[in-house]
């Protein structure tokens, strides 16, 4: 990579920069909305929020900010940040740039569960059923695609993507026929499919909040082998990783952390593929560096994606949709640059 800075604090210091950026991003998409809300009534309402108290932001504010428009700008930024370390670990583990949460069917078989919910009518939790059946089918899949590649105890790259390709593509077929077999209640699942955060609460930030912070935890815990297996795997052996255990432990947190994601927001795609390209312009391929700037990026895309669909657009566009239609591009022009030579991600 050209372009990525090889100084470490400076790489230190663009993170810190992104993640201011990513601060004054939530408190702007607070405050944009049906209802508009000064930044300065924002920080009052939030201040008052943490001290339990209202002594300076005017209720209405507050009532909206904290009840309505918080939680799913905390779910947004969660899911974001889940699904861009995701991307940066499979694109390091896999050893391939195109790798993201929907390499390895995670993706295909959370819509399998949440489609089959759909079609069958089960609500035997209410809401959260959806949530549960998207996981179970990411959950389900993720073993099978272990099971499939790992049977030399090695789970090579190569084995995981080709049994990622094959599961996804019977999942995919399934999900078609229960579309074709699903008569009124296709709209539903055809909007699941597309992604939204219409409607989060509090529960779906603490939950997706909580995965992403322990998932990007344990990613930044093995960076450093990260590192070394893009090497080769006979390099890391000679260096002392354990190979085989580090990359069981990272194939199984990044799949469960974007199961849990697509599960509470549905399909949203290219933010795993496109911010680790992007963030690894920015700080360099170094992955102690690379995660914390894939987190920080993943949260403002898709914050502001979010913000765009539901406070600036005339009609709200799911979420998946616009994701892919911003990402298509960008990744053609980052596809255009690797081949040109210019970028080498």
């Amino acid at each position: 990579m050209q372009n990525a800075p090889r100084n470490p604090a400076r790489a230190g210091l663009l993170i810190a920069l992104l993640a201011l950026c990513l601060g004054v991003l939530a408190i702007l998409a607070m405050g944009m909305g049906f209802i508009s809300i000064p930044p300065g009534d924002v920080i009052a309402a939030l201040w008052d929020g943490l001290r339990g108290a209202a002594n300076h932001a005017d209720p209405l504010f507050q009532s909206v900010i904290l009840e309505v428009r918080l939680p799913r700008i905390l779910t947004s930024i969660s899911v974001g940040v889940g699904l861009a370390v995701a991307g940066t670990v499979f694109q390091g583990l896999l050893l391939n740039p195109l790798a993201d949460p929907f390499t390895l069917g995670v993706s295909s078989g959370a819509a399998f569960g949440a489609a089959l919910a759909l079609y069958l009518g089960l609500a035997f939790l209410g809401p959260a059923t959806l949530c549960l059946t998207a996981f179970l089918g990411a959950a389900v899949t993720l073993f099978a695609v272990i099971a499939m590649a790992g049977r030399d105890g090695e789970l090579a790259p190569t084995n995981l993507i080709l049994s990622g390709v094959i599961v996804s593509a019977i999942l995919s077929a399934a999900i078609s026929f229960i579309k074709y077999m699903a008569d009124e209640r296709v709209a539903a699942i055809v909007f699941w499919l597309m992604g939204s955060f219409v409607s989060r609460t509090w529960t779906d930030a603490a939950l997706t909040g909580a995965v992403a912070v322990a998932g990007y935890a344990l990613c930044a815990f093995y960076a450093r082998d990260l590192n070394i297996l893009s090497l080769g795997n006979r390099t890391a052996k000679g260096l002392g990783v354990n190979t085989g255990r580090v990359r069981l432990v990272l194939l199984l947190t990044a799949s469960l952390v974007s199961a849990v994601c697509v599960s509470v927001s549905g399909i949203i795609g290219f933010v795993g593929l496109i911010v680790p390209h992007l963030m690894r312009f920015v700080v360099g391929p170094d992955n102690r560096l690379l995660l914390p700037a894939s987190a920080l990026g993943g949260g403002m895309l898709l914050l502001a994606a979010d913000t765009l669909t539901r406070a600036v657009l005339p009609n709200e566009v799911p979420i998946g949709v616009l994701t892919a239609l911003l990402g298509g591009p960008v990744f053609c022009w980052l596809f255009s640059r690797a081949r040109s030579g210019r970028f080498h991600g």
